[in-house]
This record gives C-alpha cells, sequence and structure tokens, in this order.
C-alpha cells in the first residue's frame, strides 16, 4: 500500500477551520516574542530572576516530564484512542523507576520506568480497543487502579528499606548532568548585567547549557523525533490514518487494531519515562503522589499545541515555566506576571477589534484593567495564588485555545473491525 493513497484516509483541515500548523519558524518566532515582552515586565517590576539561568534550567526540568506525557497523548490520540490514564502511567513509572533505580543503577530505573508506563498503556489498549469500552472511563480507572497498586507494592517494598517508607523510596543515585564549561559562565555573567532582551536571552541559553541531565536530552530529542516518526514515514502516516478514518484505512489494508495498540502502548511509554524522570532526575526520590497532576497538565499542552508536538512543546514550556515561578521568587515573580497578563490581554483587545469582536474586547479589556489595577495597588500577590498559578495558567491557555483547535476526527469514537462492510 503507498503512503499516498493511505494519506486520502485522512481527512484534511477545511478552509477556515482549525489552526496553522506551527513550523520551526514560526515556533522560534513565539519564542523570541515572548522572551521579549518578558524581558519588558522584567524591567518595569524589577523582578530579575524572572529570566535568570537558573529560573530557565528549573522551568526546562519542570517542563520534561509535563512534554512526556503531552508526547504520551499525542500518540494515542493520533491513533483515535483518548488517553486521560496517562497520569496513572507516569504513577507507575515512578514507582518502577525507582524501584529498580535504587537496586541497580539509574539507568535500569529509566528502563523500568517505560516498562512500567508500557504496561499501563497496554492495559488501556485492552480495555478500549479489544474490549471498545469507553475511553473516558478505562482512563479514570487505570489512574485510580495507579495509585492502589503503587501503594499496595510500597508496604512491601520501600517499607522495608533503609532510607525508605511506606510512602517513599530510598534515595536514587543521580544521572550525570552537562554543564558547558566556559560558555555556562559567561553567560550567567550576561545574564547578571540586566540589559534589556540581551541578558534574557542569556539567561535562556545558560538554562539549557547548566546542570542539564542527560535525560533531559533524551526526552528533548523525543519531540522531533515523534514529528517525523509521524508525518514523515509510512509507519506514522497509516498510524493518522487510524485517528482520522479507521473504516477508509481498514479498507486500503491497514490493520487498524495493531497501530492502535502499538500507538497506545508508546503512550503508555512516554508517561511511565516521564515518571521516571521525575523520580529519578527531578527528585532523586519516589514519593507517593509525586506527579501532582502532570498527566493531565501533559494532556492539556497537547490540546493547546493542536495535537502537533511543536506545539505541545511550548504549551509544556510555558507549564514548566509557571511552575518554576512558584519554586524561585514565589510572589515576587507571580506578582510580575500579573503585569505580563495585563499586556497580553491588550494584545487580545487589539485584536478582537481589528477582527471586530467587540463583545470579547470588551470582555478582555475589563479583565486587563482589573490586573493593571491589582499590579499597582499591590506589592504581592496570596500565597493561595502563588500555589494555584500553575493550574490557573492550564485553565486560562485551554480557554483562550479551544475554538481554534482541530482534532483527529475519529478520536474517542467506538472502532469494530470490520464496521465498514
Amino acid at each position: 500500500m503507498s503512503t499516498s493513497t493511505v494519506s486520502a484516509t485522512s481527512a484534511a483541515p477545511k478552509k477556515g477551520g482549525g489552526r496553522r500548523k506551527l513550523t520551526l519558524p514560526w515556533i522560534l518566532l513565539i519564542i523570541a516574542a515572548g522572551l521579549a515582552l518578558v524581558s519588558v515586565v522584567r524591567l518595569i517590576s524589577g523582578a530579575n530572576d524572572l529570566t535568570s539561568v537558573g529560573q530557565f534550567s528549573g522551568a526546562l526540568q519542570l517542563a520534561v516530564p509535563i512534554a512526556l506525557a503531552g508526547l504520551g497523548g499525542l500518540w494515542a490520540e493520533r491513533s483515535g484512542v483518548v488517553n486521560i490514564g496517562l497520569e496513572g502511567m507516569m504513577i507507575l513509572g515512578t514507582w518502577f523507576g525507582a524501584w529498580a533505580g535504587y537496586q541497580w543503577g539509574p539507568w535500569t530505573g529509566v528502563v523500568l520506568g517505560i516498562i512500567g508506563g508500557a504496561l499501563g498503556g497496554l492495559l488501556h489498549a485492552i480495555i478500549t480497543v479489544t474490549f471498545n469500552v469507553n475511553h473516558i472511563v478505562s482512563g479514570v480507572a487505570i489512574n485510580i487502579l495507579a495509585v492502589g497498586f503503587t501503594q499496595y507494592l510500597s508496604n512491601f517494598t520501600f517499607d522495608k528499606t533503609p532510607g525508605g517508607s511506606s510512602k517513599q523510596s530510598p534515595r536514587i543515585e543521580p544521572i550525570t548532568e552537562i554543564t558547558v564549561p566556559g560558555l555556562s559562565d559567561w553567560l550567567a555573567t550576561l545574564q547578571g548585567k540586566h540589559w534589556f532582551l540581551i541578558s534574557d536571552a542569556a539567561g535562556a541559553l545558560g538554562g539549557l547549557v547548566t546542570n542539564l541531565s542527560l535525560l533531559t536530552v533524551v526526552a528533548v530529542l523525543l519531540v522531533p523525533a515523534t514529528w517525523w516518526v509521524l508525518w514523515r514515514t509510512a509507519f506514522g502516516l497509516r498510524l493518522r490514518s487510524c485517528g482520522e478514518n479507521p473504516v477508509a484505512a481498514e479498507s486500503l489494508g491497514v490493520n487498524v487494531y495493531k497501530y492502535k495498540y502499538i500507538a497506545v502502548i508508546v503512550s503508555g511509554a512516554m508517561a511511565g519515562l516521564g515518571g521516571a524522570f521525575l523520580a529519578i532526575v527531578s527528585t532523586g526520590i519516589y514519593q507517593e503522589g509525586q506527579t501532582g497532576g502532570r498527566g493531565y497538565i501533559g494532556l492539556a499542552a497537547m490540546i493547546f499545541g493542536n495535537w502537533m508536538p511543536g506545539g505541545m512543546a511550548l504549551g509544556s514550556g510555558l507549564f514548566g515555566f509557571t511552575y518554576s515561578l512558584r519554586l524561585r521568587g514565589g510572589a515576587e515573580n507571580v506578582h510580575a506576571m500579573l503585569l505580563l497578563i495585563a499586556i497580553l490581554l491588550v494584545l487580545a483587545v487589539a485584536w478582537q477589534l481589528y477582527k471586530k469582536k467587540y463583545l470579547q474586547a470588551g470582555i478582555a479589556a475589563v479583565c486587563s484593567a482589573g490586573l493593571f489595577v491589582w499590579y499597582a495597588l499591590t506589592d504581592q500577590v496570596p500565597s493561595q495564588f502563588v500555589d494555584a498559578a500553575p493550574y490557573v495558567t492550564t485553565l486560562l491557555v485551554l480557554a483562550l485555545s479551544a475554538q481554534r483547535l482541530r482534532m483527529p476526527k475519529a478520536d474517542g469514537m467506538p472502532y469494530r473491525k470490520g464496521q465498514g462492510k
């Protein structure tokens, strides 16, 4: 079966529908514009840690598990299977990664974490693809089972080892970190000058070459690798055709069940790798509840990215940056973000006026004015708002982007072999 033949099964977006695909030049332009805007906010607010090397290094580390969960969701949903169970698969990845990591080393933990997540994906595939159970019900069940299963295992494994307990594992040996000598120090010095845009760019680049775990490098490379496999190979084209029109794909000889199984197992493996990253790299220890909803936020990043790897990576970076703000400088940095959001809403007002959507423009103008007043009359924000900032960001991003999204046409729809006959 030729690649061109299968492509006919994948319905193209209608004119005017959906968003344009984010090519590399557009992604770089968005990053540059965002960096310039953050630089303006930093100068006005005086929150110099907003674009420091430590801020970007922390943001990258926090974004990686979210991005891996997002990649997992992308693989599954491109094949037509909704994977709400990513959170549970991440939990399995954290437990198995830590269990193997403290005994046989961190890289063994990474492999076992991937396998643990893949087993969760296999279970989800059996339930949804073979038995045609509702995808949401299956995902929620896996999330609940993963919590109970790991709690049960911890009671007779970690609880009986030195340094462990029923809620956490012993300390895991760290994975090698990379710091580019000379370049890292130079960028840190340049960032410390606090020059407009130049210092901010130095902070961003410094975060990419300072204390960078080898597993972070692997995780980042998985984003372009996923794009290449799904959009530049015949295998990827067949897999995506299963998410667009499985009946037509079957009529052209595609084994739809096989591709759905592969996609959902890979989805679980990606989420498991994200969980192993949390346990081995982020904290160096397994702790009960440490995923903290990152599987769900990964799904939000995938939706924000319009089911594309590049957009998903941008969304993950945004959420990771927000998490890092909460951990570094807390209230001061989040207070500065009020100004950033207010400026973004001003730009939204201009855009809505250009499109002659006066009601939306009015609502955005009122929200922007409120944020400007809040920023001007206060020096800090309540600690509760600081803690909630990542989740508020998730809701805002989804609310602002939801109207221009295009999910795979057969995503979440039941499919039986031979149903088109």
